[in-house]
């Protein structure tokens, strides 16, 4: 098929990844406690279900969805509840959260899976209540409700091409590509559920050109499955392809609008980690307690792929990959280019952890110093987004951050390539990062601002319009005070005159 090119990227970036893929999947040790923190996706946190002291089993739901956006949360084996309260979580402030903290009891004991393996049968809100009540969300690292972002777009059945996206592009990152090696069946399966489901015509699984045997997997995959609207593509590697945007411009040449989404241009776009827990909630029954994560670096014995259970602590998995190295310098959750550094090994991975980085000295660099900018322009022509990382960087230094959303700060998908290219060693997509939250946090307080505003208006009009109302009420009250008397004049000069009138006829009488 025809392929595109979308602007800038790294197309020599070291990839790192033979150091994981090579070994098949392993299934990591239900560890002594699960740590589940409430917030595991975007939009709002899961209220809990259990009390302290409650037993449970692996499937069951221990968190509810709060309000639209938000997904329930699963317990990944049997146990008991010993503390729902802060614990550390995997996030760049460090900072510690409301968590469910669960000590399995070693048995794994499970609820009895709901299976639907005739799926075609089940009608679209049927499908979108099973995987809402799975609690899937994106698993390639944005954690996104997949049940709300299936379903607004499901109901305008206007969905021409849905894009599985297994273009794992950020080095050491191996989890899809051992995932499409390995059980390339099930996620064909899910595409299928998913083409039903969202009504599009054709699906395009997309994996980079740097992995042939996972590519010959998928097509054997696919003859198997014998959908002629399902296909696969290789695409350059070029980081970062994975991108939502990059690859659709890769694969359709079209462009997402900015500050739009892909079902704008009739596209959707999701994960294939995502898609295979789809079919595994649908066909088999399961809720996502578990998922695929790749632990790498110089900094671990034995890189690999393991499928852990969610609320596994990190700690379990570096055992379980035998161990620290000597050159075990700094923990990051992701890659090296959009991951962050974690405070310790007892946090725990959520839905969105796909890697853990052990990384050395070497390969997590934060000494260098920054110098002033020169002016050379390599971050635009890097930018993947077609933005002026250069002149964002002084809006965001200068707090104007207004001028920095004009030129569509919003955009950037924080890829780090601006980062990797620039000669002076500026940390531009930190201050991207800065201006961001700081631009949320303004335009919150701007919302809370108008809503008071609006308010204080609202209470200044009704105050005015019963200040209204109560002249009116007075004048009128004025008014019948004042005709009264005139009333009565003329009622009394009537009866004076109906009594000459009588009294000149009894006279004539």
């Amino acid at each position: 098929m025809k392929l595109w090119r979308f602007n800038g990227g790294l197309p020599s970036l070291a990839e790192h990844k033979n150091e994981s893929v090579n070994l098949p999947i392993e299934h990591a040790p239900v560890p002594a406690k699960l740590v589940y923190p409430l917030r595991q996706h975007i939009g709002n946190a899961a209220t809990s279900l259990v009390c302290v002291g409650d037993k449970v089993l692996r499937g069951q739901k221990i968190a509810a969805a709060r309000g639209l956006i938000s997904a329930p949360i699963h317990a990944g084996s049997s146990g008991v509840v010993t503390d729902i309260s802060d614990h550390l979580i995997p996030h760049p402030s460090g900072f510690s959260a409301p968590c469910i903290s669960i000590e399995t009891d070693g048995l794994d004991d499970e609820i009895a899976p709901v299976p639907h393996s005739s799926f075609q049968q089940l009608s679209i809100p049927e499908l979108i209540t099973i995987i809402r009540d799975a609690g899937i969300v994106g698993l390639g690292g944005a954690a996104f409700p997949t049940a709300i972002k299936l379903d607004n777009q499901s109901k305008t059945r206007n969905i021409e091409t849905l894009i599985l996206n297994g273009a794992e592009c950020e080095p050491y990152i191996s989890c899809d590509d051992r995932l499409l090696k390995e059980r390339a069946d099930r996620v064909v399966e899910g595409i299928e559920i998913l083409l039903h489901l969202l009504g599009a015509k054709r699906a395009i699984l997309a994996i980079e050109d740097n992995v042939p045997d996972t590519f010959k997997s998928i097509q054997s995959a696919i003859a198997v499955n014998n959908n002629h609207a399902i296909s696969a593509a290789q695409i350059p590697t070029i980081y970062p392809t994975g991108g939502e945007k990059q690859l659709i411009k890769t694969l359709t040449g079209k462009e997402v609008p900015s500050g739009g989404i892909p079902a704008d241009i009739g596209i959707v776009s999701i994960n294939v980690g995502t898609v295979h827990a789809i079919q595994q909630a649908v066909i088999e029954g399961r809720a996502l307690t578990s998922r695929i994560i790749t632990v790498t670096g110089e900094g671990v014995n034995t890189p690999r792929n393991l499928e852990v259970r969610i609320g596994t602590p990190i700690s379990t998995l570096v055992d379980v990959c035998n161990g620290y190295t000597k050159l075990a310098e700094r923990l990051i959750m992701g890659g090296p280019m959009m991951g962050f550094a974690l405070l310790n090994d007892e946090i725990p991975v959520v839905k969105a952890s796909n890697c853990i980085l052990v990384a050395s000295k070497h390969e997590a660099i934060t000494d260098k110093k920054a110098m002033p900018c020169i002016r050379c322009g390599l971050c635009a022509s890097a930018c993947p987004t077609n933005l002026l990382p250069q002149q964002l960087y002084w809006f965001s230094r200068s707090e104007q951050l207004t001028k920095a959303e004009d030129i569509n700060l919003f955009d950037c998908i924080e890829c780090g390539c601006c980062d990797v290219v620039c000669p002076s060693h500026i940390p531009l997509t930190q201050h991207f990062r800065y201006a961001k939250s700081a631009l949320k946090v303004q335009n919150h307080e701007k919302h809370l601002s108008d809503i008071a505003r609006d308010r204080f208006e609202a209470r200044d009009a009704r105050l005015a319009r019963d200040q209204a109302e109560r002249a009116e009420r007075l004048r009128k009250k004025k008014a019948v005070l004042k005709e009264k008397p005139a009333k009565e004049e003329l009622d009394a000069a009537i009866n004076r005159s109906k009594a000459k009138k009588q009294i000149a006829s009894e006279s004539k009488g």
